[in-house]
């Protein structure tokens, strides 16, 4: 009788932890059988160094965008704002140098502070007037929609951009790696430190995991969620720069695909190596499920519309896995 009696629980213990691990490590099992596959399945034009910097390259834009979504999301909230406000940087940036004649590292210092002051609203709104995140920031990136037809009339700023600006996504100043990955190995790495190893960075973790318990605790929860959106906001308006520069032109649009691009990637990190936790580095191998998953469909020239089926399965899938992993964590 004992032993029929304890038999489940040791079932249901070992079911457990089998779960857990898979919750925790199934993203990064996926992502190294998808690159053996590949690499398999197209050994010359997949495992090569050109490729793989290619890939990094490809989604080094998107793991900006994802990583200051991340903190966003860190603190309890939603930014539906990120796509909107990246296509009316880069708009607006490209205005400034080609219609205003405005020095290259000016008109990109004004586009960073308007992407703060854009993160500073959404922040505003939700902590003060109390709109709900997804309501707000929705609300707000349809305005920057609005403002971004507006300054262009609806016509891309294609000519008369400066060389100088498009070397800055294009070229490659440092031991010939292209400039966007290193810009972003440095704003993921100094996201994962202000996060994971900085006082501030408890505070955050702190208002994400418990507002009511971090208030108690003498931490402005307020002051830390506006932060978040800021932090979201600088992250969508150095995106912007960067594709308009990568593209040589200002586009009304050219950003809006990025919001389901980091969002996929922002809960793909939420399954990964944590209990359904979001954080900078399981976004950073979220992104790159992605880029490699987008790389190889290219390399076997699948049709475009399989891009779109293959994010909104990974999109579902990283919901479900994070999920699980909460549930696990949890129970």
């Amino acid at each position: 009788m004992t032993n029929a009696s304890v038999s489940p629980r040791r079932l249901s213990s070992k079911a457990k932890t089998a779960l857990g691990i898979f919750a925790r490590y199934a993203t990064i099992i996926g992502l190294l059988v998808m690159i053996a596959a590949f690499a398999v399945l197209s050994p010359r034009a997949f495992p090569t160094l050109n490729n793989f910097t290619n890939v990094l390259n490809q989604a080094s834009l998107t793991m900006i965008i994802a990583a200051g979504l991340t903190l966003a999301v860190v603190v309890g909230e939603l930014d539906l704002s990120v796509g909107f406000a990246a296509s009316l940087h880069g708009i607006l940036v490209t205005g400034l140098i080609v219609s205003n004649g405005l020095p290259i590292p000016l008109a990109i210092l004004i586009v960073l502070c308007a992407g703060a002051l854009i993160g500073l609203v959404n922040g505003l709104i939700v902590t003060k007037i109390k709109v709900n995140s997804v309501i707000a920031t929705l609300g707000v990136g349809t305005i920057l929609t609005g403002l971004a037809f507006a300054y262009s009339a609806g016509v891309p700023i294609v000519s008369g951009v400066p060389e100088t600006f498009l070397q800055l996504s294009l070229g490659r100043w440092l031991f010939g790696i292209p400039n966007n990955i290193v810009i972003m190995a440095l704003v993921v790495g100094g996201l994962w430190v202000l996060v994971e190893r900085s006082a501030l960075g408890q505070e955050i973790q702190a208002v994400g995991g418990n507002p009511a318990a971090a208030r108690l605790a003498g931490i402005d929860v307020d002051r830390i969620k506006i932060l978040g959106f800021v932090i979201s906001g600088v992250c969508a308006a150095l995106t912007g720069i960067l594709l308009a520069s990568r593209l040589g032109s200002g586009t009304a649009s050219a950003a809006d695909s990025y919001l389901l691009t980091a969002f996929a990637a922002v809960f793909l990190g939420s399954a990964t190596l944590r209990d359904g936790e979001f954080h900078i580095l399981g976004t950073l191998i979220g992104a790159l499920i992605i880029a490699f998953g987008f790389n190889g469909l290219n390399i076997f020239g699948a049709p475009t519309f399989s891009q779109y089926v293959l994010q909104g399965a990974i999109l579902i899938l990283a919901v479900g896995l994070s999920s699980l992993g909460r549930s696990i964590a949890e129970s």
